[in-house]
């Protein structure tokens, strides 16, 4: 069950800060206010995830899938562009993550 708090964590991780983008500079309040919610169910099932985790390990899963989820969606649905380095840079985060919960001991399967 810790694998889903964790991935509901990084999906509210995910709404929120591209509710901030969507924000404008905080100028849109509907934006703003998803983007407080998100990231307030964002902490609170991470919060949850390291009662079982290590800190390190489920801040990196968080933090990196977050960053490749929020880059593609990004470039998605405000046209940001990912060139080579960001490209081979997201790849790397998201082989780290896989080596992380593939192979570590310190993750429980």
């Amino acid at each position: 069950m810790t694998w889903v708090y964790l991935l509901l964590a990084i999906g509210a991780e995910v709404i929120g800060t591209l509710s901030l983008k969507a924000s404008e500079g905080l100028s849109k309040m509907h934006f703003v206010g998803l983007t407080v919610v998100g990231y307030g169910i964002s902490f609170y099932f991470l919060a949850i995830v390291l009662r079982s985790f290590p800190v390190g390990l489920a801040y990196a899963v968080w933090s990196g899938a977050g960053v490749a989820i929020v880059t593609v969606a990004s470039a998605l649905l405000f046209g940001d562009r990912i060139d080579t380095a960001g490209f081979v840079g997201i790849s790397l985060i998201v082989c780290g993550v896989l080596v992380i919960n593939l192979f570590s001991s310190s993750v429980p399967h």
